[in-house]
């Protein structure tokens, strides 16, 4: 199983929100770059970054961070937030990103993840961020009445990376993964599914592996490594266990 430190950015700082809370923002570091470094020089096989100021507010904000940022590693990073149409997705491939994460538009309209697809084909990443199941988009401030695993079965036959599911609910409190729900997505579609939101334990990582042949093969880790509660070390070997 794949390990994936997350960087979120926000003023061109990292910071990490409780569910997605922009009031509830602990800031962990003011050289984004610098973090990046430390999670490749330990081991990350690639790095999840998400800007926050584009996902709050519709369009790519934290540019330059995102330049410093591949400037300094050589591992792959997949990048989302404010991502909302193909030159958007097309910037931030150029600027170096590996895979594009669209969440928002493309659960607003089917039509603009197929065409984000057919110009990137296995570029792009489908963002699912629900409560209790359900989509959740401008930066989880909106909910919506459409299922993740609906629109998980919808996109299984397009060529997409992956397919990642964060569970707002247990974003930023460390209380474990919902595991009943990555199982419901990754039983939807044939497309791989990486975890967010909770994990926060070596246990919480090896009830994930036992969903790896279920289709779930990456996990993403943010609050619990910056916290200190649990090494990237240990992640990872939890992850090849």
């Amino acid at each position: 199983m794949e390990i994936i430190p997350a960087i979120d950015l926000r003023g061109g700082k990292v910071v990490r929100l409780v569910q997605g809370d922009p009031a509830r923002e602990t800031r962990y570091g003011d050289d984004p770059a610098a973090m990046a470094e430390q999670w490749e020089r330990r081991g990350a096989p690639r790095l999840h970054l998400v800007d926050l100021d584009g996902a709050l507010h519709g369009s790519p904000a934290n540019q330059a961070a995102l330049a410093a940022i591949f400037r300094a590693i050589r591992i792959p990073a997949e990048v989302g937030g404010g991502l909302r149409d193909l030159d958007a997705v097309r910037a931030v491939l150029d600027l170096g990103a590996a895979v594009a994460v669209l969440g928002t538009a493309a659960i607003r309209d089917p039509g603009f993840l197929e065409a984000a697809c057919a110009a990137f084909p296995s570029r792009v990443a489908l963002g699912l961020d629900a409560r209790g199941g359900m989509l959740a988009v401008s930066g989880w401030a909106e909910a919506t009445s459409i299922r993740a695993t609906d629109l998980a079965r919808r996109a299984s036959e397009l060529p997409l990376h992956a397919v990642i599911y964060t569970d707002i609910r247990r974003d930023g409190m460390l209380d474990g993964p919902n595991l009943d729900e990555l199982a419901a997505v990754a039983a939807a579609t044939r497309i791989p599914v990486i975890a967010s939101g909770g994990i926060s334990t070596v246990a919480d990582l090896r009830a994930l592996r036992a969903l790896e042949p279920a289709g779930v093969t990456g996990a993403i880790i943010g609050k619990a490594l910056y916290d200190g509660r649990m090494s990237l070390e240990a992640a990872l070997a939890a992850g090849r266990l």
